[in-house]
Parts: C-alpha cells; sequence; structure tokens
C-alpha cells in the first residue's frame, strides 16, 4: 500500500503533463504487446507451414504444394503461392525469382507496420517530460516572486522537486519503450530473414525439380 501511495503522490506531484506522458505510455505497450502477438503468431504459422511443404518441394510435388500455400493464410505461403503460380509459365529461374520478390515486398510492410511509431513514442515521452519540468519551473519562479523572501528558498525547493518529476516520468517512459522497440525489430528482421531464406530454398527445389539450367551453347559444342 506504501507503494502505490508513493507513485500517486509522484503522479500527482508533477502536474498535468504527467497525462500525456501516461497517455503515451499506454499506446505504446498496447502497440507492443499487440506487434509482439502479430510477430509470434506469424512466426509460428510460417514454421509450420514450411514444415509441411518442404518435403512436397523436395519431392516435385508442386500440385499440392499449391493447394497447401493457396488456402493458409501465412506471410511464408502468400510468398510460395506466386513462385509455384509461375512455375508452368517461367523459363528462368529469375522469372520466379522476380514474382517471390514482388510478393515479399508486399509481405514486409505489414510485419513492420507500427513498429516505428513506439520509438516515436519514446522521443515523444521525453519531450513532453522536459516540457512538463520547464513549465513547472516557470510557474515555480513566478510564484516565489511574490512571497516573503524568508519563504523563497523552502518554495523553490519544493516547486523544483515538483517539476522534475515530469522529467523522471518521460525518461521512465522512453527506457522501456526503446528497448522494446529494439527488440520488435529484432524480432522483426529476423522474421523477414527467415522468408528469404525459405525462398532461396525454394528456388534451389524448383530449379533441381523443374529448371533444369541449360548448358551455354559453346560448352554444348565443345562437348
Amino acid at each position: 500500500m506504501n507503494i502505490f501511495d508513493h507513485i500517486v503522490r509522484f503522479f500527482q506531484g508533477g502536474g498535468l503533463m504527467m497525462y500525456p506522458i501516461a497517455t503515451v505510455l499506454v499506446l505504446g505497450i498496447c502497440i507492443a504487446i499487440e506487434r509482439w502477438v502479430y510477430l509470434t503468431h506469424s512466426a509460428l504459422r510460417n514454421r509450420g507451414l514450411w514444415n509441411e511443404v518442404a518435403p512436397l518441394l523436395a519431392q516435385g510435388n508442386f500440385r499440392q504444394a499449391v493447394q497447401m500455400t493457396s488456402k493458409s493464410h501465412a506471410a511464408i505461403g502468400q510468398i510460395l503461392n506466386y513462385g509455384l503460380a509461375r512455375i508452368t509459365s517461367a523459363r528462368r529461374r529469375d522469372d520466379i525469382e522476380k514474382a517471390m520478390e514482388e510478393s515479399l515486398m508486399d509481405v514486409v510492410p505489414r510485419l513492420e507496420k507500427r513498429t516505428h511509431y513506439i520509438a516515436t513514442f519514446a522521443n515523444v515521452a521525453t519531450l513532453l517530460g522536459l516540457l512538463g519540468t520547464v513549465i513547472g519551473l516557470i510557474n515555480a519562479f513566478a510564484a516565489v516572486a511574490t512571497v516573503n523572501p524568508a519563504e523563497k528558498a523552502n518554495l523553490l525547493s519544493a516547486s523544483i522537486s515538483v517539476a522534475m518529476n515530469c522529467t523522471a516520468f518521460g525518461l521512465i517512459t522512453a527506457v522501456p519503450l526503446l528497448l522494446i522497440h529494439a527488440l520488435l525489430q529484432t524480432k522483426t528482421t529476423e522474421l523477414i530473414d527467415s522468408l528469404e531464406m525459405a525462398s532461396v530454398k525454394f528456388l534451389n527445389a524448383v530449379t533441381e525439380r523443374s529448371l533444369p539450367e541449360r548448358r551455354p551453347p559453346q560448352v554444348a559444342a565443345q562437348a
């Protein structure tokens, strides 16, 4: 109970600017939770689908692979579906690769969506904390201008202590948000790298099964 009372007094002592900082903190945490759940769920779905499709690709069973990827909502399913759709019409490996790159460009923004807001909120919280402190100091100096000189020191020190609460709360909000942003960025990068790796493995499997590379004419002639 004492800790709760201390938190309440700390919050009330910071003035009105504590409320915008608290709002930024809540928004940042909500976005962080949503992104973490989305990225974790996406990674699990991608891994599960790849474990099912990889044996089919190794066997050259592209028709059954298409049936699985077309029904899946996983990011890797969309990418592989683009590549599988081009197998029959593609003459070169590059044709399939370009189709998969196009799909990857569509998937990546969904993975990175809203993550950058967390870093922005961290910066905003820091600036709001400084703004609240400046406003508090202005009010403190304005208040002591009309009081008894004997009371100025005590009143000024108390006012400055209250004003610094805003800076402290801004930093308390900003530091965790920055750490969360770095963590989510790392998780997103790992997920994108896994999609790119799966695309390369898919291209290699397709090349071996249905698009054998032709030897250059001069090599064939020498043979």
